[in-house]
């Protein structure tokens, strides 16, 4: 199919583009990458009146990394992060999730802060914003703001932020220090949606037993959330910990639906078997020294 008749712009600062979606109104859409929203338009399952490509707009193509974490400009590709040393060495979580999205030609193009609001929950960005606690920085006609994950994703593919608004970077907490992460997967073809996938971060104390355990999950509920497992294995040393005890734990918290492409037992399943095994990654990159 083709795309509804829409109209385009493309300025060329941050103001022109605030400017043009205050006078287009809820009809107009911006455009970073595209990978999320052209097949939107070709189905019709968008039907935008104006689309707003911010490409020329300076400054928002970069990756600033620092002691606190990893901002994300507007206009970095996934590929940009992906191969960004400096950002994989802060915070783990980038790269390994990265390197999930889709194939290289769509990483290529694709934008991580356009895969965020996008707010697909099978997305691998959102869950990653969620589980290292992080945020959008959001420009408007007024100013700017920065909003929390949390308050940022209400619903599949729906976010809090309306109006003329441009969400200009994503800001990824640095990984705590005694720490370690881990990000799997199960697709039906690589490159394809997961049918599950899971991220994790364990912490350990310093006398390498387990203090923290957190996992958030993509294809299993409408919206990214944050799970704490850390009371299956609180205390234990992380070569020994039970990671299947955790695992048992995620299935009985999350609530997945059932689709064309897995019933919720399935993914129930798949949450208990990628919790163990991630976590148990995670946790011997912890004691392994991890950002210590």
């Amino acid at each position: 199919m083709k795309p509804a008749p829409f109209r385009y712009a493309d300025p060329g600062t941050l103001d022109e583009a605030l400017a043009v979606l205050a006078d287009e109104g809820e009809g107009a859409k911006v455009l970073a990458g595209g990978q999320s929203l052209l097949p939107l338009l070709s189905m019709r399952l968008a039907a935008p009146t104006t689309l707003v490509d911010i490409n020329r707009v300076p400054g928002l193509d970069a990756v600033e990394v620092t002691g606190d974490g990893v901002r994300v400009g507007a206009l970095a590709r996934h590929a940009a992060l992906l191969s960004d040393d400096a950002a994989a060495r802060v915070q783990p979580l980038l790269a390994r999730a990265t390197a999930n999205v889709a194939h290289p030609a769509i990483r290529n193009r694709g934008t991580t802060v356009g895969s965020i609001a996008h707010a697909d929950p099978s997305g691998e960005m959102t869950s990653v914003l969620a589980l290292t606690g992080g945020s959008v920085t959001v420009a408007t006609p007024s100013g700017t703001s920065d909003v929390g994950w949390r308050d940022l994703f209400v619903g599949p593919l729906e976010t809090s932020i309306h109006g003329p608004a441009v969400v200009t970077s994503a800001f990824f907490p640095a990984l705590p220090p005694r720490s370690g992460t881990a990000f799997a997967e199960v697709a039906r073809r690589k490159g394809d949606y997961a049918v599950c996938g899971a991220g994790v971060v364990v912490t350990l104390d310093e006398d390498s037993r387990v203090c923290a355990v957190h996992a958030s999950y993509l294809s299993v509920g409408l919206v990214p959330e944050v799970y704490d497992l850390t009371d299956a294995v609180a205390g234990s040393p992380a070569e020994k910990a039970d990671w299947a005890v955790a695992g048992e734990l995620a299935k009985s918290l999350v609530d997945p639906d059932s689709d064309l492409h897995a019933s919720a037992d399935y993914r129930r399943l798949l949450v208990g078997v990628l919790t163990e095994r991630t976590l148990a990654a995670a946790a011997a990159e912890a004691a392994a020294g991890g950002l210590a």
